[in-house]
């Protein structure tokens, strides 16, 4: 067993022990008051001091996390079945017939506790199982009133129910792992966005504000630091969306909300949106991208306007400005410059995740982008 599911279920086991060392109390005490019954008493508390040291030293190996506990619990059920059996040999048919079997049932159940914690209900369920049959054929009593006896649905029940118990403690755990990795992480990134946000982002807001003052070849190194600056900031807000990682699928609703302020107005259908979380991801990387080139080209006052459609299986966002537009010819000549906003992270995005996008603008009528998505995986 991994270490995991082990530390899952190490307070069941602990719990299992302190059980398994009282029910011993009580198959003494059950000796004690049948020995007098027994055809041959000396042999039968042989056996008796036989469980005790099983009951020790079981209790001791399955009490530590990195012993192989498949091993102790298989001779767990071996041990019992010897038991059991041995009740023939220290008393006659009268008794043994009609009482408990040596071990006691309530002894025996240790066996099917160790089955249902180590493989769930399953396993536990197939112990009492083969113990109730076990007790039926020492005992002599494999009829069709078998289940008038105690003894199997004793045994059946408490695997059943410390099985699903086991499975539940599993489950429990590896979402408190989960969870906690996941605020690990999260506390990591905002680390990183903060060092990123106090130093590069700084840097790259002063050398484009003051390349543009400068002109000339400032004014390009201001728009390259423009770009890098943009691309920073989408990705550090992609990383404080760490919820997005625990589905696979995403309500595109939310993420583009997060992109409205007092310039950007975003609206969206009132049902969820549920996409892949990938190509959410990719929508709300280029909606990011579009809003910053429409805050840094478009014109002082531009505001923007967000729309997403749901219809059939096709994603439709809409990013329109009403600023000064782009000249014909503009977007080819950034490419060619080395400028990738728009061929790499709207054109380029969309393309990796099986999407059109459709670009309307012209000089003084701002521009209108137009993304259709699928919403399937890309």
């Amino acid at each position: 067993m991994d270490l995991e599911v082990t530390d899952a279920v190490t307070p069941l086991w602990r719990a299992s022990q302190a059980f398994r060392l009282i029910t011993l109390v009580y198959a003494v005490s059950y000796q004690v008051a049948s020995m007098g019954y027994y055809s041959n008493a000396r042999l039968s508390w042989f056996f008796v001091a036989l469980m005790a040291v099983w009951t020790g030293l079981s209790a001791s190996l399955l009490s530590r996390t990195a012993m192989p506990r498949w091993k102790i619990v298989l001779a767990d059920q071996l041990v019992v079945i010897g038991l059991m059996a041995s009740t023939r040999l220290v008393a006659d048919y009268d008794w043994y017939s009609t009482h408990q079997t040596l071990p006691t049932t309530l002894w025996a159940t240790n066996a099917v506790i160790s089955a249902a914690i180590l493989f769930g209900p399953r396993g536990g369920v197939g112990s009492g199982v083969l113990l109730s049959v076990v007790s039926a054929v020492v005992r002599d009593q494999v009829d069709l009133d078998l289940w008038t006896d105690a003894t199997a649905p004793v045994l059946l029940s408490v695997g059943l129910a410390l099985g699903l118990a086991s499975n539940t403690a599993r489950r429990a755990h590896a979402e408190l792992e989960r969870a906690a990795r996941l605020a690990a992480i999260t506390e990591e990134r905002e680390r990183l966005a903060r060092q990123v946000h106090d130093g590069v982002l700084q840097v790259l807001a002063l050398v484009r504000r003051r390349g543009s003052e400068i002109g000339g070849v400032g004014a390009e190194l201001a728009d390259l630091a423009g770009e890098q600056e943009v691309a920073l900031r989408m990705l550090i807000s992609e990383q404080r969306e760490p919820s997005r990682l625990d589905s696979d699928q995403v309500d595109l609703r939310s993420l583009l909300r997060l992109r409205g302020s007092t310039t950007v107005s975003v609206s969206a259908p009132p049902d969820p949106v549920l996409v892949d979380r990938i190509v959410a991801e990719e929508i709300s990387a280029v909606v990011a991208t579009a809003l910053s080139n429409v805050e840094m080209h478009a014109g002082e006052g531009a505001r923007a306007y967000v729309l997403l459609e749901d219809v059939d299986d096709e994603i439709i966002v809409s990013i329109r400005d009403d600023g000064r537009g782009i000249a014909p010819g503009r977007l080819a000549a950034a490419e060619a410059e080395g400028r990738m906003g728009v061929s790499k992270s709207i054109l380029g995005r969309v393309a990796a995740i099986g999407g059109t996008a459709l670009l309307e603008t012209d000089v003084d009528a701002g521009t209108e982008w137009e993304i259709r998505v699928p919403k399937g995986k890309p």
